[in-house]
């Protein structure tokens, strides 16, 4: 496999604020455990969440999913907060495991009042798996849609 990754522009998977990972109410996402990233504070509406890059949909549960790229880049987009724990209730699967997505195909439909309702926070950390800290850049602060570049990542997944 060709390891030389080019710049990957990972967008924005819900409208909403983009917001910086260390603002997300979660340590994990929060401190960057789980890799670097953004996040997303979505609108407040029912809503389908899509894939943020082009590659197969490697991952799906009802309230996350992970896409990887043709270099092996995964990107995780979870839906809130320890909404894991609302095991799928709200949540409606668009899309099934081992498809090919392109960005902007729609992925799980659901509603950020209702998480909220559930006394969750429905922040939406947008992560780069086994990246570096330092190979996201440009990470986009303020409103977005779905589909604009919310960060780039540079340089291949450390799993490779």
């Amino acid at each position: 496999m060709d390891t030389t990754a080019a710049t990957l522009v990972v967008c924005a998977p819900v409208p909403g604020m983009a917001i910086a990972l260390g603002a997300v109410p979660d340590p994990v996402f929060a401190e960057a455990m789980v890799g670097p990233g953004a996040a997303v504070d979505p609108r407040r509406e029912p809503q389908a969440a899509v894939s943020p890059i082009a590659g197969t949909l490697v991952k799906l549960k009802p309230h996350a999913f992970v896409v990887a790229d043709g270099y092996g880049r995964g990107v995780l987009v979870h839906l809130g907060i320890d909404t894991v724990n609302l095991d799928g209730d709200g949540f409606e699967l668009l899309a099934v495991e081992g498809q090919p997505v392109e960005p902007g195909t729609p992925v799980i439909r659901w509603d950020p009042v209702r998480v909220e309702a559930g006394g969750m926070s429905p922040v939406c950390p947008v992560i780069a798996l086994d990246a570096l800290a330092d190979a996201v850049s440009e990470v986009a602060l303020g409103p977005i849609e779905p589909c604009r570049p919310l960060f780039r990542w540079t340089g291949p997944s450390t799993a490779v």
